[in-house]
């Protein structure tokens, strides 16, 4: 079934009944509230900031709402950036916050007070759609049973996910703790060390590949395309890689319309742009970016049709809208899809230095959109925000304060009443960290190679001493002014150790 084209004319957004009559204006009601997070997407990616791939369905969510231009990711790689959106704290306060394995336990503790539980606990039905990412089950994962503790354990009601990457295995959904569709006759075995006997690798049968790797991904074979990580068995569950988005935006939407008559927190976790990067047919070639161009347009597409369904059962007015991404943008990053070859002149990483993995701008700084209509005004913010602010600021927004750790309530700064957000900010990057505050960007020495070894050819930062940047004149980061500006130095670097101390 074809859910939605590629040029359909629909947004995605969210919007609050406004519980208000003109002579008498009032704070309006908490509304629905639902955040579309896509992966290793560039802060200019978009065409609204700047890109040169059409995505008009954002576009207009960016035109129609607050385009934030401060606003970051709280790390340059997934895991962690969800553990911090979800959490409210740090990803560097949680040392198994980095990259999991797709066979990795649960890495947030179901004591902890998630985002989904701020908003249960306001009487909200909740869901994640899409990557998950931060670790499921125990340390022995049985995933023929019962798959606990997980998403239903942090305050989820429902969940359809991607138990971590579409390039690690186990290629199946996990539907409410259990492999969606499984055969019972035919168990589903999972291995990151060892491969099972007589099942074909990408290393060794390049032979049954669609899409080669670049760089690692040569172990199991799923729909012609080798995976990170070793699996046996489960057949029927295996999802096929190009109806991916219509199946997770299927699902999407058939809870929205569950839940239409009441309050609801939806996290559609969109695998977009993340490789294998495999849009359906309906989207190859539309963009002449490749694959990962592609990827993109497929992603606005089900932005548009999330927004014309809202439309349709008279939600756009009673839902607010967060679009944002869990890190910065990466081109090659382990098949030979031509995403570097064909990106032209389109800059993903915007004016920013770095990408994913790199503690340089472009890897934490990220597209970030509110929309709630006839709440949210019109406009461009500098206000600096964090995702790990979400979890506060949400709270304020539906009227349950909730302040984790390291979550700020920037609740007007959300909802476009205020340009003022948080006076710093600390990001991290596989472990490395930076501090953000103002206009200054401090980045401690770190050893290691200046660009990534396994290949994206990305800038991580690394070096042998403090680098100091002034983001007001030198967004790019080409000039370190730290031996320059020592007292400026001295300072940031004090703030810095005492926040993370």
């Amino acid at each position: 079934m074809i859910l939605f084209r590629p040029h359909t004319g629909l947004l995605v957004c969210l919007g609050l009944v406004l519980g208000c009559s003109p002579q008498n204006k009032q704070e309006p009601e908490p509304p629905n509230v639902l955040i579309l997070y896509a992966d290793d997407l560039g802060y200019g990616d978009l065409s609204s900031y700047g890109g040169e791939i059409r995505t008009p369905h954002l576009d207009r969510l960016a035109k129609e709402g607050m385009r934030f231009t401060h606003a970051y990711a709280t790390s340059a790689t997934c895991t962690p950036s969800r553990y911090g959106l979800l959490t409210g704290v740090y990803p560097w306060r949680e040392s198994r916050a980095r990259v999991l394995p797709g066979n990795a336990p649960l890495i947030i503790d179901p004591e902890t007070h998630t985002l989904a539980d701020l908003f249960r606990s306001s009487g909200y039905r909740t869901a994640v759609i899409g990557k998950w990412h931060l670790g499921l089950g125990a340390d022995t994962l049985d995933w023929n049973g019962l798959i606990r503790p997980g998403p239903n354990d942090l305050g989820f009601d429902e969940s359809f996910i991607l138990a971590s990457t579409n390039d690690r295995v186990p290629t199946v959904y996990v539907e409410n703790d259990r492999v969606f569709g499984l055969d019972p006759a035919d168990p589903l075995q999972v291995h990151y060390r060892e491969n099972f006997e007589g099942e074909p690798t990408g290393a060794k049968n390049p032979e049954l590949l669609k899409l080669r790797p670049s760089h690692g991904h040569d172990m199991s074979i799923h729909n012609g395309i080798s995976r990170i990580g070793y699996m046996k068995g489960g057949k029927r569950a295996l999802w096929q890689d190009e109806t991916m988005g219509d199946t997770l935006l299927q699902r999407a939407l058939g809870f929205i319309k569950k839940n239409k008559a009441n309050p609801f927190f939806l996290f559609l976790s969109f695998p977009q742009l993340h490789v294998p990067r495999t849009p359906h047919p309906r989207f190859e070639g539309v963009t002449g970016k490749g694959p990962r161009g592609d990827a993109l347009a497929e992603m606005d597409a089900m932005v548009g049709a999330v927004m014309d369904s809202l439309q349709a059962w008279g939600l756009d007015s009673n839902t607010l809208i967060l679009f944002s991404s869990d890190n910065g943008p990466v081109l090659d990053d382990g098949y030979e899809d031509q995403a570097a070859e064909l990106v032209g002149t389109h800059k993903p990483a915007g004016p920013y230095r770095g990408g994913k993995y790199s503690l340089f701008e472009a890897g934490t700084r990220v597209p970030f959109i509110a929309y709630w209509k006839g709440v949210v005004p019109r406009g461009q913010s500098e206000a600096l925000i964090s995702q790990v602010d979400l979890m506060a600021s949400l709270g304020e927004v539906i009227g349950k304060p909730s302040r984790p750790r390291d979550s700020e309530p920037l609740g007007d700064a959300l909802l476009g009443r205020s340009h003022t957000g948080r006076k710093n900010l600390i990001l991290e990057a596989m472990g490395r960290r930076a501090y953000r505050r103002g206009n200054w960007a401090l980045i401690p020495p770190y050893p290691g190679a200046a660009i990534t070894p396994w290949g994206p050819d990305i800038e991580l930062a690394n070096g042998d001493d403090y680098q100091l940047y002034d983001l007001n004149s030198d967004p790019g980061q080409t000039r370190n002014l730290a031996g320059t500006l020592p007292d400026t130095l001295q300072i940031l670097r004090r703030e810095y150790e005492a926040l993370i101390n």
